[in-house]
């Protein structure tokens, strides 16, 4: 099913079904995928017309998606005003810069310490963030950015 255009406003239901977004990072598990695109309803109409895949939630800055039981989600560039990725995706940049790889249940703190400790690029610090995980943000040798995170501990 294609998405209709959006308003910024979750679609009917949407709301009601999904959780917070604190709630939802805290759930986030195992490997995630996050893509920054520039125009979410126009990356959902290919994603769900050309391949097939399930809309979970949509809304105009953020959508997720599932194939296979696997999700992943979408963040437009908009939604993403203090992350340090948007420094490398400007007009004109290859999108692919825009692909956090993240790994759910590994220590941002450790990791980080290793990454730096190896000579690795960390692009940010381990930070506690508003979705409910505290992360860094890791460059690897070929230039991905790797996100390991855990739930951010309740103050």
């Amino acid at each position: 099913m294609a998405p209709e255009e959006s308003d910024g406003r979750p679609e009917a239901g949407d709301e009601m079904d999904f959780p917070s977004a604190d709630a939802y990072g805290r759930s986030l598990q195992g490997f995630g995928v996050n893509m920054l695109v520039r125009d979410v309803g126009r990356s959902l109409t290919f994603l769900s017309e050309v391949l097939l895949v399930e809309k979970v939630y949509a809304d105009r800055d953020f959508a997720v998606c599932r194939h296979r039981g696997q999700e992943w989600m979408l963040h437009s560039d908009a939604s993403y005003h203090a992350n340090p990725l948007l420094a490398l995706t400007g007009d004109g940049a290859i999108r692919g810069a825009g692909l956090e790889l993240r790994l759910y249940g590994i220590d941002p703190d450790a990791a980080a310490a290793r990454a730096d400790a190896a000579g690795h690029h960390v692009l940010q610090a381990p930070a506690d963030k508003p979705h409910g995980l505290r992360e860094a943000f890791l460059v690897d040798p070929d230039g991905y950015v790797w996100v390991p995170s855990v739930e951010k501990v309740p103050r």
